[in-house]
């Protein structure tokens, strides 16, 4: 088994890199975003099927857990998880997992609602230990809701607002939706 492979990158496609180490190139499945010439040093998840052996490449140990933790879910295939991996970042995932919210998972392409909703189910309780700066009570978990519905609302994409509203709600736990809505927008121009 390949646990790490440390090389070159001598070739990109959308969904494979080719990592030059000591002369042979390995095809790795990545949802990092790799440069062209650069080093890189990536652990490596094996999945070996009946017709194929491939690898699967991550930057660290945490986003190969993610990784696992996604394959393990019934009807979650390597393809779907590295399209989960490569939409969402790592904290946000964990959040939406733990706080229950299928919308932030479904903006994955591939991911309908059914299945973000069967991640939630069966992941809920291993991302519940992780630690993420978000309150996961029912309070937080509904005012953060209706602050992304309230933004999508205006015409933002849930994935462009989700870490800020995370944020806003986490530091004002007073403050209903209507005070963050402001915040938020002010943030949000703030960023352009």
């Amino acid at each position: 088994m390949i646990g790490k492979l440390q090389g070159q990158v001598d070739y990109i496609s959308d969904d494979f890199v080719i990592i030059m180490c000591g002369g042979v190139g390995y095809k790795v499945y990545t949802p990092e975003y790799l440069t062209p010439k650069s080093t890189v040093s990536l652990w490596v998840e094996t999945i070996v099927r009946e017709d194929s052996i491939r690898l699967f490449g991550f930057q660290n140990t945490s986003s190969q857990n993610l990784f696992n933790m996604l394959t393990g879910v019934s009807g979650v295939g390597p393809k779907v998880a590295l399209s989960i991996l490569r939409s969402i970042k790592s904290d946000t995932l964990m959040s939406a997992i733990a706080t229950g919210d299928a919308k932030t998972i479904s903006t994955a392409p591939g991911v309908g609602k059914k299945m973000a909703e069967k991640i939630i189910v069966e992941l809920k309780n291993k991302v519940g230990g992780t630690s993420f700066d978000f309150d996961t009570s029912h309070g937080a978990t509904s005012v953060l809701s209706d602050l992304l519905s309230a933004l999508e609302s205006l015409g933002y994409r849930r994935l462009d607002i989700v870490d800020m509203a995370q944020k806003l709600v986490s530091e004002n736990p007073s403050a209903d939706v209507a005070k963050l809505v402001p915040i938020a927008l002010k943030e949000i121009s703030g960023n352009k």
